[in-house]
């Protein structure tokens, strides 16, 4: 490498960030001081209360949160779960806690393994924990195994809880102690949830074990969006932030049933695209165009790992939306367009009823909604309608991320 080059990389390694001070403190997974977590002082006694008997070595009350997206319900069983753990360990109890996020973990095996993998120290227990090879069955055994031989208390945080594929491993992680597979650790579970419905697909014995305590989070409101906020704004360098940015979020986000998750990434994309103007002040032009991104960002995160199909069925549903993410439309009706869509797209298309399967997936993943009516036609049976979440121009930026589906691809 030239010297040139070398001093130009050198200029960029040794310059300071013109906009942000510490943006670890916009980050959703960032676990922030008790103090930065705004307006869920009950919901942190609560939980705290649920959990105390683990402090010393006693079972923690299996509980049940609830909430819409971004109303701080991971967060403040990541903080209480943590300073459990801290406060544990200076009384001389071996707890220790795991974070599953069953949007990635789905399936019973995936959960097993890695709750195993979290809680084992091989050089310790000569326990070996693959990540495939074995069957359900002797993963739980190894489990099982690592839980007694290490800790006195686990507990156990499963996010997102209603997106796993079955509900066994609930059981069977509930009712461990009840059963006879482990004879000295106690488990706790606090299963975290979206939808207040989730529990209507429990087994009633699942749910009477996880059930012992239920709390529902609210959505944060403008007031308490612009405190969690100004309790991040040290992210940003002195100055950087004009005085209408904090309210400008906070108002966007409160539109968005009081979702914090959302008014911290239109805060952090904001200050990045002022960084891009080459602007070292964000103002409430960054916060507008930071909205837009954020839904876009939040929408390509769900789409992800979808499969190409099932990007064409959602793809051919925000085309016929024409800018109304509320309007519903028959499985036929998207059908036509998905056809037309697979063409272009010189894919071949699956048949009505395996897109609509995928329009069923996308649905229950939340990135859809669907409703379903009596038909209008012969036979006059049921039908589903689909309908979009997010406005289409958001939903076609996001997939259009696919090189595949770009318009210049």
């Amino acid at each position: 490498m030239s010297n040139e080059k070398q001093s130009s990389l050198d200029s960029i390694w040794e310059s300071e960030d013109p906009v942000f001070a510490n943006k670890e403190l916009l980050d959703i997974e960032h676990i922030p001081d008790e103090e930065r977590i705004i307006g869920r002082e009950d919901e942190i006694s609560n939980l705290a209360n649920s959990i105390h008997p683990a402090i010393r070595g006693g079972k923690p009350r299996n509980t049940l949160i609830y909430g819409k997206t971004g109303t701080g319900k991971s967060l403040v069983a990541k903080h209480v779960t943590q300073s459990a753990e801290d406060f544990s360990h200076e009384q001389g109890t071996k707890l220790d806690r795991a974070y599953i996020d069953c949007t990635q973990a789905t399936t019973e095996t995936q959960v097993v393994i890695k709750l195993a993998r979290t809680f084992n120290r091989p050089n310790e227990t000569n326990i070996s924990v693959p990540l495939s090879g074995l069957s359900t069955n002797v993963y739980y055994d190894r489990l099982w195994q690592i839980l007694d031989s290490l800790h006195d208390v686990v507990i156990i945080i499963l996010d997102e809880v209603d997106k796993l594929q079955e509900n066994n491993v609930l059981m069977q992680l509930s009712r461990a102690g009840e059963a006879g597979k482990i004879d000295s650790c106690k488990v706790g579970i606090l299963a975290i949830s979206n939808k207040i419905s989730f529990k209507d697909s429990l087994d009633e014995r699942v749910l009477s074990s996880l059930q012992e305590r239920e709390f529902i989070f609210p959505p944060y409101d403008a007031n308490q969006l612009r405190e969690i906020m100004r309790h991040r704004q040290d992210a940003f360098r002195e100055g950087a932030l004009t005085d209408d940015v904090i309210p400008l979020a906070a108002a966007f986000a409160a539109q968005e049933h009081g979702d914090a998750r959302k008014a911290l990434d239109i805060l952090r994309n904001a200050g990045e695209l002022a960084k891009d103007d080459d602007s070292e002040v964000v103002q409430e032009e960054h916060v507008r165009n930071a909205r837009e991104k954020a839904d876009i960002d939040r929408f390509s995160k769900l789409l992800q790992d979808q499969p190409t199909q099932s990007k064409a069925a959602v793809y051919a549903l925000s085309l016929i939306a024409d800018g109304n993410k509320q309007e519903e439309f028959p499985t036929r009706e998207i059908y036509e367009r998905y056809e037309q869509l697979t063409e272009s797209l010189e894919i071949d298309p699956l048949s009505q009823r395996r897109m609509s399967d995928r329009l069923n997936e996308q649905a229950f993943l939340d990135i859809l909604g669907v409703t379903d009516r009596v038909g209008r036609g012969r036979g006059k049976g049921m039908t589903n309608f689909y309908y979009l979440l997010e406005e289409p121009e958001v939903v076609q930026s996001a997939i259009e991320s696919d090189q595949r589906f770009s318009p210049n691809g």
